[in-house]
């Protein structure tokens, strides 16, 4: 099944710079059967409870909404700066084509609360790592990150594993 769904994804060249091969999973969702079995081979991957997902902005809002209801959960918004109305705490971290900043409210989970990190794609980590930084940081327990998408050669997963990050993806793509 997740070779059909890895079908569903497409690939733009040289986006958002020279050289990048951007894996767009947009044309997966607009299709109704992929997004659904895409939400259920993620819910499949998770053992036990979880209070909340942790969605990163912005394609991880729709998979970790959907993932959330799946699975009976909360949905916790990982934010760009400055989206936040309210008081925040931030991470900085490296992407693969630059830097950026994400933040969550101060009093988005509570402390002890079992949290799950779902984003579309898992590339260098630095977003994963960051936003396990933020949950951390509030008092949760993190119970792991889950991805549509791993471009292993960029050794985000590695990362993750080495940070004490259970990490799982559907489905890779080599190459950047």
């Amino acid at each position: 099944m997740n070779d059909e769904l890895k079908a569903l994804v497409r690939t733009i060249p040289d986006f958002p710079k020279p050289g990048i091969q951007f894996r767009d999973i947009t044309t997966l969702m607009l299709d109704r059967v992929g997004l659904a079995r895409t939400v259920d081979a993620l819910a499949a991957t998770v053992d036990g409870k979880v209070d909340l997902v942790a969605a990163v902005e912005a394609r991880g809002f729709a998979i970790g909404g959907a993932l959330a209801v799946k699975l009976g959960a909360g949905l916790l918004l990982i934010r760009k700066d400055g989206k936040l109305p309210g008081a925040t705490i931030a991470e900085d971290y490296a992407l693969e084509y630059g830097t950026d900043r994400l933040t969550m409210h101060v009093d988005a989970c509570a402390p002890g609360a079992r949290v799950l990190i779902v984003d579309d794609l898992l590339a260098t980590g630095g977003t994963a790592l960051a936003a396990a930084r933020l949950v951390r940081r509030a008092g949760a327990d993190l119970v792991g990150a889950r991805f549509i998408v791993d471009l292993p050669e960029l050794g985000g997963a590695k990362a993750l594993r080495d940070a004490g990050i259970p990490a799982e993806s559907l489905f890779n793509f080599e190459g950047h």
